[in-house]
């Protein structure tokens, strides 16, 4: 990987550094994008969305995988949507603890963090919902795909400042030009990214809503595992 790497540095030593940065980008996600197993077709009543699920967090790809094979995101639907921020779909917060509070004799049922600071909250990433805890740890049934905004190299550095963490070139990049939440990153697991279908992502997140940023209509989903040659042929469209 790191040969490669070396490699297109020296085809792309001319290039402006922007350029250059965005470039090494779309390297690395040509890398991740091999590397990975598994892939998730969400079927809406918007079009279809395609996730790739990180082997680089694997409690949380195997989690996802369970909970879809066993029917939990059956008919689910978006059902929190903040414009230029998430559309979360799954179990709502008030759902899950209502639940808990009902029976206390079940515990608090969460999933342990898998934080990978090289897996950010960009524009299109799939992260997993969660409560105040000081684990980090996630609910078994909420996800969230990220909207988010494009940033300022002055926005970075406040939250850099603020959070005391460093944000690389290559993320400040990805962050510039396409957008996403920085200060969400290293605090919630990020377990997957938007390869296709993202304009239909666009589209969940400009539905009308409510106040308490409900979608007026509807907006229903069903994850389906791609196959092995489903993969494989996604894969060669996506080089």
């Amino acid at each position: 990987m790191f040969e490669k790497i070396t490699i297109y540095l020296s085809i792309y030593i001319y290039l402006p550094m922007k350029k250059l940065l965005l470039s090494l980008a779309l390297i690395l996600f040509v890398t991740l994008l091999k590397a990975q197993s598994t892939f998730v077709r969400f079927a809406t009543n918007k079009g279809d969305i395609i996730v790739m699920l990180y082997d680089e967090t694997p409690k949380h790809r195997d989690m996802f995988l369970n909970t879809i094979e066993t029917g939990l995101y059956k008919n689910a639907e978006f059902n929190r949507v903040i414009k230029s921020f998430v559309s979360q779909g799954g179990e709502l917060d008030d759902t899950i603890l209502n639940r808990e509070k009902l029976h206390p004799e079940l515990g608090a049922e969460r999933f342990a963090a898998e934080i990978n600071p090289k897996l950010f909250h960009k524009k299109g990433a799939l992260g997993a919902g969660r409560d105040d805890n000081p684990a980090k740890a996630s609910y078994f049934t909420q996800i969230y795909l990220v909207t988010g905004k494009k940033q300022t190299d002055a926005q970075l550095d406040a939250i850099e400042q603020k959070k005391n963490r460093k944000i690389s070139a290559a993320q400040r990049a990805i962050y510039k030009s396409i957008g996403g939440i920085p200060h969400l990153d290293q605090d919630y697991t990020v377990f997957g990214e938007i390869v296709a279908g993202m304009e239909v992502a666009d589209v969940i997140n400009a539905v009308a809503t409510d106040k308490n940023d409900v979608p007026l209509s509807p907006v229903v989903f069903n994850p389906i595992v791609l196959s092995k040659a489903e993969a494989a042929k996604l894969r060669k469209q996506l080089k």
